[in-house]
């Protein structure tokens, strides 16, 4: 019994030492999203927590809203743009390399990029990130987006798109790295909202980033 009670503290201690999944609230006017960020994107977590740190998220707009595709956001001229200003173009002066690992199931978040014609080594932008709200797929159009995109989606993401949705066609070509773990309703309502002609939000949709 003294041994197995040994044990048991010992496997208690050895679980308590575990590093815990890094999680960050996204604070908007429409409620907040939760995410956890994924440790196997290394890079794009710890940018991403350096900018949370620091407050540089702090009053940015969710500036690209595109229903049923994603929302957009970490553009740092969004924080004092005027009313229709077109917004997309701000950078913090630095790109992240790749880390091409996650599928884009519904929830994902992932960081935008530069296309591949003048980035064709698919470095993320420094601080703009996109969360996924896409929509459920069939076999058809997976079978499709296989023949066009030249790629093979496994059973697991299959079973993902089929069920809980996302955006496949996005997949082998941005970093995600993290994960909606409650929020997505808020995502919705994001998405939902009349945009101009450039996808801009006609209400502006501010967020603040903090650390669990």
């Amino acid at each position: 019994m003294k041994a197995q009670a040994l044990l048991f503290s010992l496997l208690m201690l050895w679980a308590g030492c575990q590093p815990q999944p890094v999680v960050v609230r996204i604070e908007t006017n429409f409620g907040d999203i939760r995410v956890r960020l994924y440790d196997e994107t290394p890079l794009h977590r710890d940018n991403f927590l350096q900018l949370v740190r620091s407050g540089f998220y702090d009053s940015l707009l969710f500036h690209r809203v595109v229903r049923d595709f994603v929302i957009q956001g970490g553009d740092p001229t969004s924080k004092y743009a005027a009313p229709g200003a077109v917004l997309g173009t701000g950078e913090v002066g630095y790109t992240i390399p790749a880390e091409i690992r996650f599928p884009h199931v519904r929830g994902a978040l992932s960081a935008a990029r530069l296309s591949d014609a003048v980035n064709p080594q698919r470095a993320s932008d420094g601080s703009q990130f996109y969360i996924v709200q896409g929509r459920v797929h069939t076999d058809a159009s997976l079978d499709e987006l296989e023949r066009l995109m030249g790629i093979r989606f496994s059973p697991q993401w299959r079973a993902q798109y089929k069920t809980v949705g996302g955006t496949p066609q996005l997949d082998g070509q941005y970093t995600v790295f993290g994960q909606v773990i409650s929020g997505l309703e808020v995502v919705d309502r994001i998405a939902a909202l009349p945009c101009d002609a450039n996808d801009r939000p006609l209400e502006d949709v501010r967020m603040k980033v903090r650390i669990e």
